[in-house]
C-alpha cells in the first residue's frame, strides 16, 4: 500500500507573530538596546577616523539608555501590563546599554593593554551576572505585592557614572597616552591605572550589598 504523501500545509499568516506579543513598555526596551548599539558603532566609527561629534554622541546616548529602562518599568506599571518577554528583554537590553557600552567605551579612549582588555570583559561578565542573579532571585525578593524590595548588588545602570568620567577624560583631552594615572607594565603588558575603576563598579554589581529599590 503505497504511503500517502504529506500534506503541504499553506504558508502561515502568522509569520511575524511574535511582534503581536510585544507590549508597549518592550517599545523603550528596544530603544534601550538601540542606544547601546548605536553607541558602539559611533565608537567603531569613531576609531576608524571619525570625527570627536560622534563619539560625543555615543557619550549621550548611553545615559538615554538609561532614560528608556526607566520608562519601560514606569509604562508597565502604570499600565498594568507587561509582555512575557520583556523581564528577559530588559536584562539582554541593559547588558549592551551598560555592560559592552561603556567597555567599549573604555576600549576606544585608550584601555587597549592586555590586562585593560581582561579587566573590560571581567566588568561585562560582572554586569551580566548580576542581571541573571536578580532574575532568578527576583521573586523570593518580592513583598506581598509583589514588589522587590531592594537590589542585590548595583543595579548596571550605574555604570553611566563610568560613562560620565570618559566624557570629561575626552573633553579635557586626557585620552590614549594621556589618560589619567598612566600606565604601568605588569609582566609583559601594560595596564592602565583608570581600568580600576571598572574593576570596582564590576565587584560592586556582584557584591551581597543591599540597595533600597525606589
Amino acid at each position: 500500500m503505497a504511503s500517502t504523501p504529506p500534506v503541504k500545509k499553506p504558508m502561515s499568516t502568522r509569520r511575524f507573530s511574535m511582534l503581536r506579543s510585544y507590549a508597549l513598555p518592550d517599545v523603550f526596551t528596544i530603544g534601550n538596546a538601540a542606544s547601546g548599539t548605536i553607541a558602539i558603532f559611533l565608537c567603531l566609527n569613531f576609531l576608524a577616523g571619525g570625527g570627536d561629534r560622534f563619539l560625543w554622541a555615543a557619550f549621550v546616548l548611553v545615559p538615554l539608555g538609561v532614560v528608556f529602562d526607566a520608562f519601560d518599568g514606569w509604562v508597565a506599571r502604570r499600565r498594568g501590563r507587561a509582555s512575557v518577554m520583556g523581564a528577559d528583554m530588559d536584562s539582554l537590553a541593559d547588558v549592551v546599554t551598560f555592560g559592552v557600552a561603556p567597555a567599549v567605551l573604555g576600549f576606544t579612549l585608550g584601555l587597549r593593554g592586555v590586562w585593560d582588555s581582561i579587566i573590560l570583559v571581567y566588568f561585562v561578565v560582572c554586569g551580566l551576572s548580576r542581571l541573571a542573579r536578580y532574575n532568578v532571585t527576583s521573586e523570593a525578593l518580592s513583598d506581598e505585592r509583589g514588589k522587590v524590595r531592594y537590589f542585590e548588588g548595583t543595579p548596571i545602570p550605574t555604570s553611566v557614572v563610568l560613562v560620565a568620567l570618559l566624557a570629561v577624560a575626552f573633553a579635557r583631552g586626557d585620552v590614549g597616552p594621556a589618560l589619567w594615572g598612566g600606565h604601568i607594565h605588569l609582566g609583559p603588558w601594560d595596564l592602565h591605572w583608570l581600568s580600576a575603576m571598572y574593576v570596582v563598579s564590576g565587584s560592586l554589581m556582584i557584591s551581597t550589598i543591599k540597595i533600597p529599590k525606589p
